[in-house]
């Protein structure tokens, strides 16, 4: 199973006892979010599995969790964008880094590039993948051993990811494929929900109904129509997005696609897909998780309603979903925080384009 991603991309907070867990000083960071790094290792497969946790400053009560997969070459300081807003409205967010298909892909001779993609997106990193988040949801839910255990509700955990991150979500969604008749899997049942960023198709496989349709849980899928993934030997464009969604078998699902754009204007690179829509691209997506939550948890219309009008000049069409989708809310031992969104027109730099196109 190849799964080929983007060119990558309580009370206080308890403090962990190890000083490699401290923030890194050097970086700028808002009041709203603490930002803490954790370097653990999966004794059972001898896996390093680094993690970096933003963490509200004042979280009301218990914290909800998402818990972020980077893209093909990506690490846990990627996706910066998304952590400090999730955290500074009250969720934690858990950016866990994939050695094997990290940032270290870009180092070393640059001949043997291609090999190290293609190894990092075989059918073991993908697996490995999957276990590297369930790993990280272990420790950070330790009662015995986490200091952030006792404030993290672990009724409301998500996870979410882009590009070969966003496999990597739909793998512990309930994905799963069958080589040499034998079912790979790696579903986590702690799981709520997913968010999948620019989803490339599960390659060698032309029927993705098999493989997707055991998703039962709440999904949201981001794309643009600029949304192409250019690898040696590989090409994945919008369309693979769309098949994806479609494949989904639970009933509450949905699509967002912008306007042109690009597959890199997700991550943290500000310039991709155009330098006026990419700071537009990511706040809207962030905006979107939030009324996504307040849908996929509460069924409450309203914000993406709210969402689809601030940034409707920036969309390829509206969001998509069933008549029929979200009906009921879902059980929680707590309700998920509603969504507080960045209304269009306050902020110049964060004003809709009238339009877009740009694919750069």
């Amino acid at each position: 199973m190849l799964l080929l991603g983007a060119l990558a991309g309580a009370a206080a907070l308890p403090r962990p006892g190890r000083a490699s867990s401290e923030p890194r000083p050097s970086e700028p960071r808002p009041s709203a979010t603490r930002v803490v790094d954790l370097d653990w290792t999966d004794a059972a497969r001898g896996r390093p599995v680094p993690v970096r946790l933003y963490w509200p400053a004042t979280p009301q009560g218990r914290a909800p969790l998402i818990v972020f997969s980077h893209g093909l070459g990506g690490s846990r300081q990627g996706y910066r964008y998304l952590g400090e807003y999730w955290s500074a409205r009250g969720y934690a967010s858990l950016h866990v880094q994939h050695v094997g298909s990290d940032a270290a892909l870009w180092r070393g001779d640059p001949l043997q590039l291609v090999s190290r993609l293609t190894n990092a997106a075989r059918t073991q990193e993908a697996i490995h993948r999957a276990h590297d988040v369930s790993f990280a949801l272990d420790r950070i839910l330790d009662r015995a051993g986490s200091p952030f255990s006792a404030a993290i509700d672990p009724g409301l955990i998500v996870a979410a990811g882009h590009s070969y991150g966003a496999n990597t979500v739909l793998i512990l969604s309930g994905a799963q494929v069958v080589r040499d008749g034998q079912t790979l899997a790696a579903r986590d049942p702690r799981i709520q929900a997913g968010i999948a960023i620019s989803a490339p198709a599960f390659y060698g496989e032309k029927d993705l109904g098999p493989v997707l349709g055991g998703i039962a849980i709440p999904t949201l899928h981001v794309t643009s129509t600029g949304d192409v993934i250019n690898l040696p030997g590989y090409r994945s464009d919008a369309a693979d997005r769309f098949a994806v969604f479609d494949a989904v078998g639970s009933p509450d699902k949905l699509l967002a696609v912008f306007a042109g754009g690009s597959h890199s204007m997700f991550t943290d690179r500000a310039l991709t897909g155009g330098a006026l829509l990419n700071p537009r691209v990511k706040a809207a997506t962030a905006e979107l998780t939030a009324a996504f939550l307040d849908l996929a948890f509460h069924a409450n219309r309203r914000a993406l309603s709210d969402w689809t009008a601030a940034w409707q000049p920036i969309l390829a069409s509206p969001p998509r979903l069933a008549p029929t989708a979200f009906a009921a809310p879902r059980p929680g031992r707590r309700r998920w925080p509603g969504p507080v969104l960045q209304r269009a027109g306050r902020d110049p730099a964060l004003l809709p384009l009238g339009s877009c196109g740009s694919t750069a």
